[in-house]
């Protein structure tokens, strides 16, 4: 195998992916790929099967994080980081929203220095990469959008009625039906719809499947890696002329490789992940590297820094008639899902014969709904229930966007996935989980989103040791405007909830009996004490990590490291500030961008160049 090439791009994740399939569309272009992870399994291509993707060390590097002045309620006050470890990367384990951000986000990161990142100047990439299944469900501003990319974006199929109801109820709260991926997002009123989603034919359309997949992979002028942890960046020439030639990593066997590029590496391992390769390459502060034993070849302060998330208030409704119970998505995903020690059905599918006609019944019905979302991608795994949500603006600031994201999950979920992926001490929350969030419990939850928060964490070496995981401390609420806009963000929430359409009532809101005793709630409207109380404790990531290696203070708006020659990221990392909704869709688009600007300096031939790279 060649050890050679022109580029190597660093974790083939949401923006990885798609940076190596598209320069490696010039037959004449060496490109490799290098993944810690391997191909995704099988099931990762079911949407309701995200769970399954985390925490799974063979496709999550399972990061954790101190979580500042939240995660009170939190089992072990630590925030879960989950951050995909596969081909596909994130895109293979994440919730699969499609949402771009608002315009401004992207006129925002131009004004104040990203040149070349205005919103007229991303729409391209945003199209690019596009591959929309229209659907007479959702309002779309057609000129924003592309059927034709290999990125598939749909809307699920059935609707579940409590995502209906969830935009009725928003519209009639005063947020209007409208695309939020459109042009406007709705203008100053915001907008409401059902979710866009990374599937095709209610199929996971994560970045490997989209990118790479097929075709791309077999090109023989593109190596892929797999299961090979990069550990430095290989650098040479002193401070003022360094230059990067390549890349040591280390293979799941202990053996280390080397790899060398003469043109570009590109680190495009993640929010977490690059600032951990440049902190461990040398490249970053200087009193933490000689802290920890790395020597520093370039003191560059701002690496790791500022790192953004997104964190949402999770609120149950009990919605008779409106939601799905987590039994009926179990049948929907087939047999192997209602086995011991889960379900009612067997471990070993050879002592199926014994069972009662009742059982014999079940699984007959899950196995036909399994082969139904196989055949024609409907059926209630066709999506991760992330079903519809709603932007606005509180009126607190940020004039750029809008502040606010309101999301709906028609359905309760498990106490295993609240206790062991949120991890919200579910002990504290409910009164009685076992039966709040009992198989057949028909409940929706509400997510209360703020996503323009101004405060700022980091990143810093744990150890010089490549395999030990950086310390990630996210520092929620550092920054007082964020509880404030957290507080607003859940009274619009309570709006929403106000208005529901009458034919499918909610039950009361849940609120954590140690919090309604501390505040005297009985029912009601919730005191700002008490949502305040609630953030503090129960507020979770929404996995939106970026800003770590941002444009302008680690590298230049073409991506390059500044003090480092043949070096560049591309990936959440680089975002100015964080956009206002979920990230995934703008990453790909990064990765979109960077392909054309690194082929533009290169003189590499693309198949289509739609931006002025």
């Amino acid at each position: 195998m060649s050890t050679n090439f022109d580029f190597i791009v660093v974790g083939g994740g949401s923006a990885g992916a798609v940076i190596a399939a598209r320069l490696s569309e010039d037959p004449s272009c060496r490109v490799a790929l290098i993944e810690a992870g391997e191909r995704p399994p099988e099931v990762e291509r079911m949407p309701v099967a995200t769970a399954a993707m985390q925490l799974n060390p063979a496709t999550d590097w399972m990061y954790t994080a101190d979580p500042g002045r939240a995660g009170l309620g939190l089992v072990g006050q630590r925030i879960p980081v989950p951050r995909g470890k596969m081909l596909g990367g994130s895109s293979g384990l994440n919730y699969m929203a499609y949402v771009r951000g608002h315009p401004g986000d992207f006129d925002s990161w131009a004004t104040g220095g990203a040149t070349g990142w205005s919103y007229a100047d991303v729409l391209p990439y945003f199209r690019k990469s596009e591959g929309l299944a229209p659907s007479d469900e959702i309002a779309i501003d057609a000129a924003a959008h592309s059927t034709t990319g290999p990125l598939g974006v749909s809307v699920r199929s059935p609707i579940i009625p409590g995502a209906y109801d969830f935009v009725e109820a928003a519209t009639a709260a005063g947020i209007p039906r409208g695309d939020y991926n459109g042009r406007d997002r709705g203008g100053k009123a915001g907008a409401a719809s059902l979710m866009q989603t990374t599937t095709r034919n209610g199929k996971r359309s994560s970045t490997y499947r989209a990118f790479l997949e097929g075709e791309a992979e077999n090109r023989p002028n593109l190596t892929i890696i797999t299961g090979a942890q990069v550990t430095r960046v290989l650098l040479e020439g002193a401070p003022g002329n360094l230059r990067a030639v390549g890349v040591e990593y280390r293979t799941t066997d202990g053996k280390l490789g080397v790899a060398t590029a003469s043109k570009d590496v590109v680190l495009s391992a993640g929010a977490i992940g690059s600032p951990h390769l440049l902190l461990l390459s040398g490249v970053g502060p200087r009193k933490q590297l000689e802290a920890v034993g790395v020597p520093c070849h370039l003191d560059a302060p701002h690496v790791g820094k500022h790192l953004k998330d997104h964190i949402q208030v999770l609120l149950l409704y009990p919605a008779p008639g409106g939601a799905v119970t987590i039994a009926e998505v179990g049948v929907s995903m087939g047999p192997d899902a209602l086995r011991d020690p889960a379900g009612p059905l067997p471990a070993d599918p050879r002592d199926d014969g014994a069972m009662p006609a009742e059982l014999q019944a079940l699984k007959k019905e899950a196995a036909r709904r399994l082969a139904e979302w196989d055949s024609t991608g409907k059926g209630l795994a066709s999506s991760s229930l992330y079903d519809a949500a709603a932007w606005c603006s509180t009126g607190l600031g940020d004039a750029h966007s809008h502040d606010a994201q309101i999301s709906c999950i028609p359905c309760a979920y498990t106490e295993d996935l609240w206790k062991k992926y949120v991890r919200v001490d579910t002990s504290l929350y409910f009164d009685d989980a076992s039966v709040r969030l009992a198989p057949t419990a028909e409940a929706i939850i509400l997510l209360a989103n703020p996503v323009l928060p101004h405060s700022e964490g980091d990143i810093k070496l744990t150890s010089a040791d490549p395999m030990v995981h950086p310390t990630i401390s996210m520092n929620y609420f550092g920054d007082p405007h964020d509880l404030k806009v957290m507080v607003a963000v859940l009274r619009r929430a309570l709006e929403i909830v106000a208005h529901w359409p009458r034919a499918r009532p909610l039950g009361p809101l849940t609120v954590p009996p140690f919090l309604a005793e501390k505040h005297g709630y009985q029912e009601g409207a919730p005191s700002d004490a008490l949502l305040e109380d609630l953030a503090l404790h129960f507020a979770c990531t929404v996995y939106h990590h970026s800003c770590t290696c941002r444009i302008g203070d680690v590298v230049d708006p073409r991506l390059k490291v500044l003090g480092v020659s043949g070096l560049r990221v591309a990936d959440a990392s680089i975002m100015p500030d964080i956009v206002s909704g979920n990230t995934n869709a703008a990453s790909i688009m990064i990765g979109e961008k960077a392909a054309e600007l690194i082929a533009a300096d290169h003189g590499v031939r693309l198949a289509h160049f739609v931006g002025g790279a």
